[in-house]
């Protein structure tokens, strides 16, 4: 076990200078291509997150576009926020969470670019719309075999082994809570935490997404509350550690153990693996959404990365580094976060984290096993084939509550590094029809229209099934010279 994670761990130190320079070039080039959209337009994020669907059904109601956001948050709100921190920071040192913050800024121009294409190459699903980087690769590009290839990284990523992360640091957390020691313990916590995800997700996508629509919401607030009383408590440390922060990133200081290159390293993967931006997986969930423009999801889930790195992530590394650890030394996860909140609020904060990181972590296995049948639908469209991909969850979920920390986030990491590859490579190409979106959207808006699409407003983009008019959102919009999308991908 131990020559297999230094192996992946060797592969990794080399392979992820790579897919971090692709990362950083897409993050500045869709930066200044859609003119800093992540930032210039942070209102109209707050705003179309609370959009209305229409039925595209008689009777029956689309995902809603916060419904959609909270898969996507449900994915990207678990562990990477809580342990991914905590091993980044002892690894990495502070100025880990600098390169964290940054790449989240430069990712969100990324995250809109995928996710708007995610909306714009939708299919028409059994329970909602459907689609992802495999739809927008195969129909945008006409690059199937690219495709069929994404749909394999991502359902083995997401279903097999981010679920297996998840439980993972489940099981540390309960363990560390109950000092429970022997592989009987991880069993039972393993085959526990299994029973309740196959309730959720044998139930399919509507049942999954009125499950995160409150587990999300709620344990989030509540993990933010109680980082928000340890800034109160140590308020006039913050200087010195935000000046800790960016002296170690940009090399202004020292922090034994820790380069700058460990810190640039960490940072970016630790963020990557948690706000996804780029990686191709939150594409999967804004194509869920009965929208009346492609744009507004992209805006959302542009939304959505800020939210999981400014906000949670920072708060899991205001907790760890107020307490203040050590840093460069073994990795540690979940148990170095529980411990630093308990030296701040007292012995209760490790039951509580226990709960919160439960419940963020299954709304994460939930949000990851609906990536995986997203693309296996694109595979293969079968129940059984669904069904079986559900019951290989659940014995990852089982077996992830055995494994070691370095193994589960070395094989986290190098996946997630194949799947930002495939995905980079497609949307940068296809990129101009989401900045063509941008412009259409913002034109409608001008005039002060609320922003609907039809598939003829944008005829350079090919092979685009969903927005025909047919769902009632749309209706209200009939295409013309005036304001068709001009520009090519």
């Amino acid at each position: 076990m131990t020559r297999l994670t230094d192996l992946v761990a060797n592969i990794n130190d080399i392979y992820w200078y790579g897919v971090i320079a692709i990362l950083v070039f897409a993050g500045l080039y869709f930066s200044v291509t859609t003119l800093i959209v992540q930032i210039r337009m942070f209102p109209e994020m707050l705003r179309t997150i609370t959009e209305k669907p229409s039925e595209i059904d008689s009777g029956r109601k689309g995902i809603s576009a916060f419904r959609a956001f909270t898969i996507s948050a449900a994915s990207r709100v678990g562990t990477g926020n809580v342990a991914g921190v905590a091993i980044a920071i002892t690894v990495g040192g502070p100025g880990a969470v600098f390169w964290m913050w940054l790449i989240a800024i430069i990712g969100g121009a990324t995250a809109f670019i995928e996710s708007t294409l995610g909306q714009l190459y939708k299919v028409r699903g059994k329970d909602s719309y459907i689609g992802g980087p495999a739809y927008y690769i195969r129909d945008g590009l006409g690059w199937k075999p690219l495709a069929v290839a994404f749909a394999v990284i991502i359902t083995v990523t997401y279903g097999f082994v981010f679920n297996a992360v998840q439980a993972n640091s489940i099981s540390e957390s309960i363990r560390n809570q109950f000092s429970l020691e022997g592989a009987g313990s991880s069993l039972i916590i393993g085959v526990v935490l299994a029973v309740v995800t196959g309730l959720v997700i044998f139930g399919g996508v509507r049942r999954l997404s009125a499950v995160t629509e409150i587990l999300v919401p709620v344990m989030a607030a509540a993990y933010i509350v109680v980082a928000v009383v340890v800034v109160i408590i140590n308020i006039t440390e913050v200087p010195d550690m935000v000046a800790l922060i960016v002296g170690q990133a940009l090399g202004f200081r020292e922090v034994a153990g820790a380069t700058i290159g460990a810190a640039i390293m960490q940072g970016m993967r630790r963020g990557l693996f948690s706000n996804e931006a780029g990686m191709g997986s939150v594409p999967n969930a804004a194509a869920t959404a009965s929208v009346s423009h492609p744009v507004k999801q992209g805006l959302v889930q542009a939304l959505g990365v800020y939210f999981d790195t400014l906000v949670v992530c920072t708060a899991t590394a205001f907790i760890i580094l107020l307490s203040d650890p050590t840093f460069g030394g073994e990795r540690e996860g979940i148990s170095l976060t529980q411990n630093a909140l308990a030296s701040q609020v007292g012995d209760w904060a490790i039951p509580f984290l226990s709960v919160v990181i439960f419940f963020l972590a299954f709304s994460s296995i939930l949000g990851n096993s609906y990536y995986g049948e997203a693309n296996i639908n694109f595979l293969r469209e079968s129940p059984r084939s669904i069904n079986v991909f559900r019951g290989l969850v659940l014995l990852a979920v089982v077996g992830g509550a055995f494994g070691s920390v370095d193994l589960v986030w070395g094989l986290a990491d190098l996946f997630m590094g194949f799947m930002a590859t495939i995905n980079l490579v497609a949307i940068l190409p296809l990129g101009g029809l989401s900045v063509a979106l941008l412009h259409h959207y913002l034109t409608q808006k001008a005039a002060g229209r609320n922003p609907v699409f039809h598939r003829d407003d944008l005829p350079q983009a090919r092979n685009v099934s969903a927005w025909d008019g047919t769902d009632p959102i749309t209706r209200l919009h009939v295409p013309d010279s005036a304001h068709g999308v001009k520009g090519d991908a």
